[in-house]
């Protein structure tokens, strides 16, 4: 044992998880406590004899290294919901789940669709969705270069064991899309016995999840599946979603450990539009229509993948995951003219390899390289005439618009290096580069004209089709941070980091009016941020600040052409905390204020908007929750969720007031293998907007669907 271990013996001491050998977890127990101010505390937790016992619960993470550590080890913004957490939220939509942790504001769009924000604006358009990394078990959801908005829906959040989320740029080991931050859900490790859950809620809702292991020995093994079904709180909506995943892992005589699985998504909705007027979520006679009853979204995904993991006699760990990946995607663009389908997909083989070496007691060195090679196509096709102004009739013609298959390849290299030291600091240092390539082949004829080649009237067709070509882009990410120990209940972190994206496929090769040629850059962002967490036996704290700079944002200007054309600066505060008032109650809670702000000149709605604050960004938003646990078999949760007011447009000229919801969530443990659990949303019936816009002329909303309850049972066999 080093003099540092010894120094803080009641707080440090070195753990190997069975995860796999060879793992560099040296575990300071004041800084996992001060960490889990990211972790709403669960119930189980609250159950446990002292709240000592709770500080003290080791909190496991993948998605900073790709392989498990305690959370005191990772010098990130990371926040974690747990399995119990998980359990008692019971989210409808990821979104109620994941915006309890500081910095993230996804807003809900209509039945399972979602717009994100992590330490940034809610981002949308064409790329939006590659300013964050979304992950299951590691694995990202979609290919680089083939994101879609909506992908949290190809998650098998329902039965995650945890959901973890770093904000900011993400590390080494993670490169393109990990902007503004990362999200990973993470499934149960397979085991004994097996559960199953029935809800019932508003409307004829219904819901099951279930899960089913094996325990061999040295083989063990799990089903995890869900479904719903439920009718939409607008006219003409509603989904059906099922979700199917299987665990496995494996520990060979000779040292080798496998661990994998898969899961397929399937996802058949009626989508509801934006509903339009200004304050229409609060007319009674608009807030549940459906401007867009012919919209829909079919939706499948399919990942597969194995983590085959040993030790070598020279004490280098070996980790490699090959995958397996498809994603198909069928829906109407109703927000178009014309309202054209849309069918993308693809396919992609990929492996993740990363090798670690603890040099010594307290010092980690880690090399790795990924690789992923991707067929992708899109087909947008309009079946009826546009209906609309004589411009709009003759520029969007009947017939296919783009019909392109893309293959693209991902390479990446990355380092990285651990020290703690003896006097109290410890350091993170990491690099990576990625190359991503795509080529490009447009399987109808180029240009703006009709698919039979004839042009369009008035100028041209709207949609422009480029010439067969390759394009290739490569990006540097360095990663720093820095940490030390205070004293046994504080610390204080510096981490300084840069991220990037390359432009996604469809910014490339999805082009309109005039351009033929899409000359992109990647979006870069420089990333500064100091915190500061602490912890003792009845409370808990983590204060971050940040600084975020990012150039080369891709936009789509007024002439709808795809260009590097938008600087823009993101700066906040995440405060994030817990306080046992007693044994029986407790309040916690994450919130977070805010500036995102546009910071060159470019022009929207004849305004200049340099300086403005990006839409969608409120300056201030979070959640509270206050707990009471009067029986070790009964508990109760008030939670207040609040959103601040926020611009809905560039201009700056509209905006949304903002909204509080109240949630109230109970859970009754009838006896060891039953529980019966009721949530009710929205307890208040308050009237507001899950989004707002403002667009072609109108402001225009996503309503939040009033007062409603659910009840479900849980019963637990072996």
């Amino acid at each position: 044992m080093n003099t540092h271990t010894k120094m803080l013996s009641r707080h440090v001491e070195r753990t190997v998880t069975n995860k796999g050998p060879g793992s560099f977890t040296p575990r300071l127990l004041v800084l996992s406590c001060a960490a889990a101010m990211s972790v709403i505390s669960s119930p189980a937790l609250l159950a446990q004899s002292s709240s000592e016992q709770r500080a003290i619960e080791e909190i496991m993470v993948t998605s900073s290294t790709r392989r498990p550590e305690s959370l005191a080890n990772v010098n990130a913004s990371v926040g974690v919901l747990s399995q119990d957490e998980l359990t008692l939220i019971s989210h409808q939509h990821i979104q109620e789940a994941a915006n309890r942790v500081a910095g993230v504001n996804i807003n809900r769009g209509n039945g399972q669709e979602s717009l994100l924000s992590i330490r940034s604006p809610v981002l949308t358009g064409a790329g939006a969705c590659g300013a964050f990394l979304l992950a299951e078990q590691g694995i990202p959801l979609r290919a680089a270069g083939f994101c879609n908005v909506n992908e949290l829906f190809d998650a098998n959040s329902e039965n995650a064991a945890r959901i973890e989320v770093i904000r900011g740029p993400a590390t080494a080991y993670y490169g393109s899309n990990a902007v503004h931050g990362m999200i990973n859900v993470v499934l149960p490790d397979p085991r004994e016995g097996g559960d199953i859950t029935l809800e019932a809620g508003p409307r004829g809702t219904t819901r099951a999840n279930a899960s089913l292991g094996m325990d061999y020995g040295n083989f063990k093994h799990m089903f995890l599946v869900n479904g719903t079904s439920e009718k939409g709180y607008h006219d003409d909506s509603g989904f059906d979603q099922q979700k199917l995943s299987w665990r496995y892992q494996y520990q060979s005589a000779n040292g080798v450990f496998l661990d994998g699985g898969f899961t397929f998504t399937n996802l058949n909705q009626e989508t509801a539009g934006y509903v339009l007027g200004t304050d229409a979520y609060k007319d009674d006679a608009l807030r549940d229509t459906n401007p867009n009853p012919e919209a829909y979204r079919d939706n499948q995904s399919f990942r597969a993948w194995t983590r085959i993991s040993k030790t070598l006699n020279n004490g280098w760990e070996l980790v490699a995951t090959p995958y397996y990946r498809k994603a198909d995607l069928n829906f109407i663009q109703h927000f178009l003219p014309g309202a054209p389908t849309e069918d993308n997909q693809h396919e992609s083989l990929g492996l993740q390899f990363a090798s670690y070496k603890d040099l010594d007691d307290n010092t980690m060195l880690s090399f790795g390289l990924d690789a992923e090679v991707t067929q992708g196509s899109l087909l947008q096709e309009q079946r009826f005439p546009t209906v609309g102004s004589a411009f709009l009739v003759a520029t969007t013609p009947v017939g296919k618009h783009y019909d392109y298959d893309v293959d693209a390849t991902q390479l990446a290299p990355f380092a990285h290096f651990q020290r703690y030291w003896d006097n109290g600091w410890d350091i993170s240092l990491g690099l990576r580069y990625e190359r991503m390539e795509y080529d490009y082949d447009n399987r109808m004829i180029d240009g703006r004209t009709k698919d039979n080649g004839v042009p369009c009237a008035m100028g041209g067709c709207r949609y422009n089709r480029p010439a067969d070509r390759s394009d290739s882009f490569g990006n540097w990410a360095p990663k720093f941070a820095l940490r030390y120990q205070l004293n046994d209940n504080h610390n204080v972190q510096l981490r300084l980091n840069k991220g990037y994206r390359a432009p996604q496929a469809t910014e490339l090769y999805r082009l309109q009016n005039t351009q033929s040629v899409a000359d992109l850059d990647a979006v870069e962002i420089d990333s500064a941020e100091i915190g500061m967490e602490g912890a003792a036996d009845a409370w808990q704290y983590a204060v971050t600040a940040y600084y975020m700079d990012k150039d080369n944002e891709i936009i789509t200007d007024s002439s709808r052409i795809n260009l590097n054309d938008s600087h823009t600066k993101h700066r906040g505060l995440e405060l994030s905390g817990a306080l046992d008032l007693n044994e029986q109650w407790r309040i916690s809670g994450a919130y977070n204020f805010a500036r995102h702000t546009y910071e060159n000149d470019q022009f929207s709605g004849g305004v200049n908007i340099n300086g403005n604050d990006v839409d969608t960004a409120p300056r201030r938003f979070g959640s509270f929750q206050l707990r009471w646990q009067p029986m070790a078999n009964l508990f109760t949760e008030l939670e207040v969720v609040d959103s601040g007011p926020y611009y809905s447009n560039p201009e700056n000229l509209n905006r949304y007031d903002g909204h509080d919801i109240y949630n109230l969530r109970t859970r009754w443990q009838v006896r060891e293998d039953l529980t019966l659990a009721l949530n009710i949303l929205n307890l208040t019936d308050e009237k507001y907007a899950e989004r707002a816009d403002f667009a072609f002329g109108n402001d225009r909303y996503f309503t939040g669907e009033p007062l409603r309850a659910f009840f479900s049972v849980n019963w637990k066999f072996n």
